[in-house]
């Protein structure tokens, strides 16, 4: 087994910068936590989810002799850094990905976990341990102290007849789980939206789950101002879809795409454009890196303002990057941020002339053009 070293990790594809890590304290916590019931699992009955860069997988597999972990992320960028990662530690072949579901999990009798922020994504993944996984598995679920409530482990009861919580260390906790509770899959779940006259649907992953939320309401106002000759369009980052069903909705000479690098959010929207019977292609994607320069007429974003826990633009600033290379000359990119974060002068650097086009009290609408 070649060497393996924590500190050699990196998380690119994804964002790096001097205070983005790779690793932390609860990657090294769940690994000491479920040693031995990691040593001790046979052959392809080790599962992590939410691994952010490989520390879980890695560490399972050459510090305590996992083998043919199953492994499911939800951002694309942690597929392809934890890819990087057993590339560069000679550990490529070990692993394998796949959706959150039945084959995931299946004989699975240990379950390494890096604890989502949002509860539903708990709620749901939870769920699907319970269901798939062996009646003795247990569940090893951890993370930073700062971003844990007790809610967590009401969710994970919901699911466990058995949850426990381990001793702080370094400003980390796991949550121990066992003795499985059978219960219904409710996702994706579903809301229908008088407003938009549309049926949302969320997978537990996806941002803002079935709601609108405030940033996406104001730019769907500016939906009639949108290039009125575009004919192909895409929904960059796309979430539950909203955006692209609502412009398909209001435009359906109109092909568009819908993106995103989640997991969740494109089964989402793919549900959402079902339940609404609007054809939309929905595919997930690093950005745009699947898209030839020069294809689209009109592109819609709505970015993040972080990286992980971490107020951050470089996602922002990479999408406009990606929105830049895949317009047509003349072609238009809606953008609606926060207005505090100040984004037209790096829209303009990287798309084109930009102006605003709507302000509130929270938020601001741009149009660039290329």
């Amino acid at each position: 087994m070649p060497e393996f070293s924590f500190d050699a990790l990196r998380r690119y594809p994804d964002v790096e910068a001097d205070n983005l890590f790779a690793v932390d304290a609860s990657d090294r916590l769940i690994l000491d936590e479920s040693a031995a019931d990691v040593a001790a699992a046979g052959t392809g009955e080790v599962v992590v989810i939410g691994d952010h860069y490989g520390a879980l997988t890695l560490g399972a597999i050459a510090q305590h002799g996992a083998t043919a972990v199953r492994v499911h992320q939800d951002p694309l960028s942690g597929e392809l850094a934890l890819a990087h990662n057993a590339t560069a530690a000679g550990l490529e072949g070990t692993y394998e990905h796949h959706e959150l579901g039945e084959p995931l999990l299946t004989g699975a009798r240990v379950v390494l976990v890096q604890l989502p922020r949002s509860l539903p994504a708990l709620d749901e993944i939870a769920a699907a341990i319970a269901r798939h996984a062996a009646p003795d598995v247990t569940v090893v679920a951890g993370g930073r102290l700062k971003h844990m409530s007790i809610a967590m482990n009401e969710v994970l009861g919901r699911h466990f007849g058995d949850v426990r919580a381990s001793l702080g260390r370094q400003k980390s906790r796991v949550l121990v789980a066992r003795a499985p509770i059978l219960g219904p899959d409710r996702y994706p779940l579903r809301e229908f939206h008088h407003e938009l006259g549309l049926t949302v649907c969320a997978h537990g992953a996806a941002f803002a789950g079935t709601k609108l939320d405030i940033g996406t309401r104001y730019l769907l106002g500016f939906l009639r101002q949108m290039k009125a000759d575009a004919v192909t369009a895409v929904d960059l980052g796309c979430g539950t879809g909203i955006l692209a069903c609502a412009l398909a909705r209001a435009r359906p000479g109109l092909a568009i795409l819908a993106t995103d690098e989640s997991a969740a959010a494109v089964a989402s929207a793919r549900a959402t454009a079902a339940a609404n019977d609007l054809a939309i292609t929905v595919t997930r994607d690093d950005g745009l890196s699947n898209q030839p320069d020069g294809c689209a007429d009109l592109v819609l974003l709505n970015p993040p303002f972080h990286v992980g826990s971490a107020v951050h633009p470089g996602v922002a600033l990479k999408l406009f990057e990606e929105a830049a290379r895949v317009l047509k000359p003349g072609g238009e990119l809606w953008t609606v941020f926060n207005s505090h974060l100040a984004y037209r002068a790096a829209l303009t650097r990287s798309v084109g002339d930009t102006r605003q086009v709507g302000r509130n009290a929270k938020f601001t609408v741009t149009v660039s053009t290329r």
